[in-house]
């Protein structure tokens, strides 16, 4: 692993909130099959197995959220079917090519 204090910091952070000590508890009980396979400066590579736990009965929602120009904002909402709970949540800019939509 390459880089310097602030890869340390981010990988610190990271383990920190997989172990529960930072966070609310949701983020260490999603995150427990997260591993670090490679890290540097500007860069990350990981390997996530999702836990029993999480991955039963999960309703996943997407939506663009804001669209300026070429680029949109895609936010996803993973939620528990029954009580409709969040699990997760990610958003992603991105910008349309000739080969995103069917014509």
């Amino acid at each position: 692993m390459e880089g310097g204090d602030s890869l340390k910091k981010s990988l610190a952070l990271l383990h920190g909130v997989i172990n529960g000590k930072i966070g609310h508890g949701l983020e260490a009980i999603v995150l427990q099959g997260l591993r670090v396979i490679h890290a540097e400066k500007g860069f990350m590579r990981f390997d996530f197995v999702v836990p029993n736990i999480v991955s039963e009965h999960v309703e996943i929602k997407s939506k663009v959220s804001a669209n300026r120009g070429k680029l949109m904002l895609v936010v996803v909402e993973v939620r528990r079917e029954g009580n409709g709970e969040v699990i997760a949540v990610g958003k992603l800019w991105t910008a349309p090519n000739k080969l995103t939509f069917a014509q």
